[in-house]
């Protein structure tokens, strides 16, 4: 028991550190700068691919071996379904579907003759 010493986890603090830091950095960029747009979005992209980096290096330990190429398949698969969600998500904000719930066209008119009477 005496042999044994405790190790302070210092990659693990300053990678939190870090996250922290980019998380409040980037709300402060969003909300309070008066950078033009496109540049805080630029800007948001850039700190969230840093913040990914330093959780896959610091946390994830995609730097250790002993997996073999399991770790690099499954980043892999995640990177094509998060960019399937990605697109759809733009792709269904860009068009703003809407649904008339069955309605059609007929029920905005009923609801004037409604008013009118």
């Amino acid at each position: 028991m005496a042999n044994q010493s405790r190790k302070i986890p210092i990659q693990h603090i300053v990678g939190f550190a870090l996250s922290i830091t980019l998380t409040l950095l980037a709300a402060w960029t969003a909300l309070r700068s008066s950078l033009p747009v496109m540049w805080i979005i630029i800007a948001i992209l850039t700190m969230a691919v840093l913040q990914a980096a330093i959780q896959l290096f610091m946390f994830m330990h995609i730097t250790e071996r002993g997996a073999g190429h399991a770790p690099w398949n499954m980043m892999f698969h995640a990177a094509v379904i998060a960019v399937i969600l990605v697109a759809g998500s733009l792709f269904t904000m860009s068009f703003g579907f809407h649904y008339d719930n069955g309605g059609g066209d007929s029920q905005p008119e009923q609801q004037q003759e409604q008013h009118q009477n």
